[in-house]
């Protein structure tokens, strides 16, 4: 499960034809209950747009913003039976989360050692995600979201990540069309199209992170 990312900046937003938003937008990696960008489409011919939104997605019912650090990711498998999620995927509340990169512990030389996990062209990461909107007051956004995830068993670079015995799980992310294709999703069928593993040859991954 994908628990800690580095977001995009400003700059990079355009990559995803998505003007620069008012809010700053943190420095350094996120993790669960931190906020950072999601892109997604007001309406069904309405151009993309970027917020800043809470890293684990805040259901309606939820009591307080804490809670993201339970949410932050969705499995594809159960997203739409799960309490927490059932309503955005119903809703079919889709975004993307812009990602410089995403991290994954491997333990292949017996202890936990954290990988970089990037796209092998250097251009910013696409992955699917689902959104949420309640008000929360100062100082927590009223957007929050979650990151779609797939077994990964068998993909030759994310197969290497997480504990011995435990299953192997993937952030979903689209490339070309598939950006397109995720935020107009029309039905169910349309939506899980794309709830599969990317191409092992887009990816690149290393041992430490990101400097600051």
């Amino acid at each position: 499960m994908c628990s800690n990312y580095r977001p995009i900046g400003h700059k990079e937003l355009s990559f995803f034809d998505v003007p620069p938003i008012d809010d700053d937008i943190p420095e350094g990696d996120v993790y669960p209950g931190s906020a950072a960008p999601l892109i997604y489409r007001p309406g069904d011919s309405a151009p993309r747009a970027a917020v800043l939104g809470t890293f684990g997605l805040l259901p309606v019912w939820a009591k307080e913003p804490a809670f993201a650090k339970r949410t932050y990711n969705a499995r594809s498998e159960t997203v739409a039976e799960k309490p927490s999620f059932r309503n955005a995927w119903r809703k079919r509340q889709l975004c993307i989360v812009p990602a410089t990169a995403f991290y994954e512990p491997c333990y292949e030389t017996g202890k936990a050692v954290w990988w970089t996990i990037q796209r092998v062209d250097g251009k910013p990461m696409a992955l699917a995600g689902l959104w949420e909107r309640k008000f929360w007051g100062e100082g927590t956004p009223s957007w929050s979201f979650t990151m779609l995830t797939v077994n990964a068993d068998d993909h030759p670079v994310m197969r290497h990540f997480h504990k011995p015995g435990d299953e192997k799980r993937t952030p979903i992310i689209l490339d070309g069309a598939q950006i397109e294709g995720w935020l107009g999703a029309a039905n169910e069928a349309q939506m899980r199209e794309h709830l599969r593993p990317c191409d092992p040859e887009l990816l690149t991954a290393a041992s430490g992170r990101l400097g600051p």
